[in-house]
């Protein structure tokens, strides 16, 4: 498996013991007091609606959860002193968001040993058929549209490192539904030509996180795209409208401009994750 880190397997302690950045944890952690916090079906209702790194006001978060405005209050207060949200006052509303990227890679790795939700009407079904299509992971992009992306980006050689593939028998310290360590991949200088043609100055990622890094999808079981280019690469097709929310929460939605688009940039040729016909998404905010 090229360029991995599969010689230094015995040198470390494994992911339980590992900090998101792949450091050993220096402090004892308190794992149950995080857990309780999310065990309340409500709470973990309104993280999951924040899952996709957006901020909601405290109505909207009400409304997906199932319950008032009262009871939403508390819960909110709860997850903020808990420090798994932050808030924000804009006006006369408190926009709430997830403290960080680290929640959302925790409440996906808490899906694979989760049961399956119980799906009692065709809504549901729908929407669990749109997130294996193509969501949110806090930043950047997922499911097979996030896979179809990084797909690409290493057949155009703007990527190099790996073919994208995650192999279980093959993996270190990679895990479905967490960000990967086993895989170094690097920006190609012809890759950053080609960003910068999209409208990508690789040169001004975001600060204080890694550039370049990748999930292991959970649906897809392949290498998505993270970190600072993720993100931005993300954010870019949003602003070119080649991507949209759907209308569910975390639901990304390619738009037939988008599938012209990437294949003429960058030829990725993304025919099976399109917006459907005749299911024009919301755009909550």
């Amino acid at each position: 498996m090229p360029n991995t880190v599969r010689d230094r397997a015995h040198s470390t302690t494994g992911t339980a013991g590992l900090e998101s950045s792949g450091e050993p944890l220096k402090h004892q952690t308190d794992i149950a007091r995080a857990a309780a916090l999310i065990a309340d079906p409500s709470r973990a209702r309104i993280l999951k609606c924040l899952a996709d790194g957006r901020a909601l006001p405290a109505n909207a978060l009400a409304a997906e959860a199932g319950i008032g405005a009262a009871t939403a209050s508390a819960h909110l207060a709860k997850l903020v002193e808990g420090a798994l949200l932050t808030v924000e006052q804009r006006g006369r509303h408190r926009f709430y968001r997830l403290a960080g990227p680290d929640v959302s890679a925790a409440l996906e790795c808490l899906a694979l040993i989760a049961p399956p939700l119980a799906i009692n009407s065709l809504k549901q079904s729908n929407r669990a058929i749109a997130l294996h299509r193509g969501r949110s992971c806090y930043d950047h992009l997922a499911g097979r549209l996030g896979v179809a992306l990084m797909c690409g980006l290493l057949e155009r050689g703007i990527l190099t490192g790996h073919d994208g593939i995650h192999r279980a028998d093959e993996s270190v310290r990679d895990r479905p539904a967490s960000y990967g360590h086993d895989v170094r991949y690097r920006l190609t200088r012809s890759g950053r030509t080609e960003l910068a043609g999209l409208g990508i100055d690789t040169d001004r990622l975001p600060p204080r996180r890694p550039a370049i890094r990748y999930c292991v999808d959970w649906s897809e079981h392949q290498h998505h795209l993270a970190g600072g280019l993720g993100a931005v690469l993300t954010a870019r097709l949003f602003a070119l409208d080649w991507v949209r929310w759907g209308r569910s929460p975390r639901v990304v939605d390619l738009t037939d401009t988008g599938a012209r688009g990437l294949e003429r940039t960058l030829g990725v040729v993304l025919t099976d994750v399109k917006l459907p016909a005749g299911g024009e998404p919301e755009n909550p905010a």
